[in-house]
């Protein structure tokens, strides 16, 4: 049985709350998008906090990136987002943010590909580092290109985390799932 339209605005709502809860946003950070069907794609919009984000203002938009309903603008990642559901058609949701850690290791230009966790493995594989793309730019979704096919989490050199997922949670757990690699990561480094 399939969501409606109601049901995924309200979990893309708390997804956004719990990203920002975690300290895996600030400000006005991060983007969270859901396809709601073969043709558009439900989205946050820019300029707005993720802990105050209301589901009146997601933001409807087709696969070319143009708003369809809403009254706010789309996130201005937009194409990173759209970029992912061309190329995996199992993706129905993605989620971006700057968890700490994790971002912490792409400043740092480095990929979570170690083999450390034995969970970690068996759900993501390794987490590889994207080169940069200016954010807004068509070069940010260019970037993924190459490693959307066989990955579901990818760093964003200088730019944070984002995850691909089955569903707005599925998505959203994975974020979960990369900071705390990189965190045991970190930790293990200093051991």
């Amino acid at each position: 049985m399939s969501k409606s339209e109601h049901e995924i605005r309200a979990e893309v709502v708390s997804v956004c709350q719990r990203i920002y809860q975690k300290g895996w946003v600030a400000a006005n950070d991060g983007n969270v998008s859901v396809r709601l069907d073969e043709s558009r794609v439900l989205c946050t919009p820019t300029a707005i906090s993720k802990g105050s984000v209301q589901a009146e203002d997601l933001i409807v938009c087709n696969l070319l990136g143009q708003k369809l309903n809403g009254h706010r603008d789309h996130t201005s990642e937009i194409a990173m987002h759209l970029v992912a559901y061309k190329v995996r058609p199992d993706v129905q949701a993605v989620v971006h943010a700057h968890p700490p850690v994790a971002t912490g290791f792409a400043t740092a230009g480095r990929a979570l590909d170690k083999a450390l966790l034995p969970e970690v493995i068996v759900q993501l594989g390794a987490v590889p580092l994207a080169r940069y793309g200016l954010p807004g730019t068509p070069a940010l979704a260019e970037n993924l290109l190459p490693l959307l096919p066989n990955f579901d989490a990818l760093l964003l050199e200088n730019h944070g985390c984002t995850t691909l997922g089955g569903d707005v949670w599925q998505a959203f757990y994975r974020m979960e799932i990369v900071e705390h690699l990189a965190r045991i990561t970190m930790v293990a480094e200093m051991v």
